[in-house]
């Protein structure tokens, strides 16, 4: 995304309450959509420098050894009622460079109001919130197709379910629709003639039904959840060189060969890279089937990060929470939180396109304030000059 225009509508203590668990109507296609802010924020939409783009609303980690797992988090039906009380403030801002890259091959989308975006023919729990992070490869082709057709792919041809509260059903019908948006993406991006068979894309999805927060990934763009400033990882890389992904690749008929599957692609999952799908029905090694992760969110989780690899192949998940953390103490601002990731990143030499989305989840609990000392030597900052000529003013004034 060089140059879109922006379509507007309306910290570490025991965890305890964080669980794991684990149709519609027609709509215009969208051709020119970034971002959707909520109605409580809007600013115009600019183009700034390096090809980048921003809309204003607002490894492969290098280290794996800071976050943690929400493999550790109980069962939802031990979450205290006092809990079920927060309901989450969604805000979000978003920052995507070129990077060294000759082509931007990333797109991405926000709608921090989804019942807003799509209508009153459907209905979702309050907030109700959708973002997704779409990293291309082989041309931009199709990352675009998925940007462009997402309500459709994600909302419409997937019956997706509704209901004002969100219940074992209703989640139950959510994953399932998601599921199928991946695979039903997948499908249309053999089927559309404009996008090139050799191109292909990863893609990472947040939805937020007032406090669910359900993630899908497929590929190696990462979501990392702060919880009072810990980071929890809420998807995993689809890496080849993973073992996991290596034995479902060997067990499918392929291979590795120098960390890329097959000898070509750096992901195992993928939405198109219809070349190394072909012909449709038989099995491949690369599939496009997502992993989906839920949670409840509370009171102490703060934000979610979605990034494409460009960010994580630089910088630990940790070092990003930590990072937003406190730019958001400091300025409260998620759009600029976004624009300093990005250019952190590219200050590390990441060698890839940047996009990044902050989603922040409640206000902070406090801005950070100057120190005395900080306050002090400001009111001392004088110099020797300023000093005598204050001093002979005052004298001047006395007489």
């Amino acid at each position: 995304m060089v140059a879109e225009a922006e379509v507007v509508c309306q910290q570490s203590v025991p965890v305890l309450e964080v669980p794991f668990f684990g149709k519609g109507s027609h709509f215009e296609e969208i051709n020119e959509i970034v971002a959707i802010p909520s109605p409580v924020s809007s600013p115009e939409f600019r183009q700034v420098g390096r090809g980048a783009t921003e809309s204003v609303s607002v490894d492969l980690s290098t280290s794996q050894l800071d976050v943690k797992s929400l493999d550790e988090f109980p069962d939802p039906c031990n979450i205290e009622s006092t809990v079920l009380q927060f309901v989450p403030s969604i805000r979000s801002g978003s920052f995507a460079d070129i990077g060294p890259r000759r082509y931007m091959e990333d797109e991405h989308i926000r709608i921090d109001d989804l019942s807003s975006q799509l209508g009153s023919l459907f209905k979702f729990p309050k907030p109700s919130a959708f973002y997704g992070v779409f990293d291309g490869h082989g041309g931009p082709e199709a990352a675009a197709y998925v940007r462009r057709h997402v309500l459709r792919l994600f909302f419409e041809d997937v019956n997706f379910p509704q209901s004002c509260e969100v219940d074992d059903d209703f989640l139950a019908g959510v994953e399932n629709s998601v599921r199928k948006s991946f695979l039903l993406a997948d499908l249309a991006l053999a089927d559309d003639c404009t996008v090139n068979s050799s191109s292909g894309t990863t893609a990472l999805t947040a939805l937020i039904f007032g406090r669910l927060l359900m993630v899908a990934n497929a590929g190696d763009c990462r979501a990392v959840l702060c919880r009072k400033g810990e980071a929890i990882d809420m998807s995993e890389d689809h890496r080849p060189i993973y073992p996991s992904e290596w034995r479902r690749v060997e067990e499918l008929g392929g291979f590795i060969d120098d960390g890329y599957l097959n000898g070509v692609l750096s992901v195992s999952r993928a939405l198109g890279d219809w070349d190394m799908k072909l012909p449709k029905g038989s099995s491949s090694p690369l599939i496009a089937e997502p992993e989906v992760r839920q949670v409840v969110l509370t009171e102490d989780d703060e934000f979610l990060i979605i990034g494409c690899d460009g960010i994580w192949d630089v910088m630990s998940s940790q070092h990003a929470v930590s990072l937003v953390r406190r730019g958001l103490r400091r300025h409260d601002d998620p759009e600029q939180c976004a624009r300093d990731l990005v250019m952190e990143a590219l200050r590390r030499n990441t060698f890839d396109n940047l996009t990044v989305i902050v989603i922040c989840f409640s206000e902070p609990d406090y801005r950070e304030q100057p120190s005395p000392r900080q306050r002090r030597l400001r009111c001392c900052s004088l110099s020797a000059e300023a000093l005598c000529s204050l001093r002979s003013a005052m004298r001047i004034r006395d007489r």
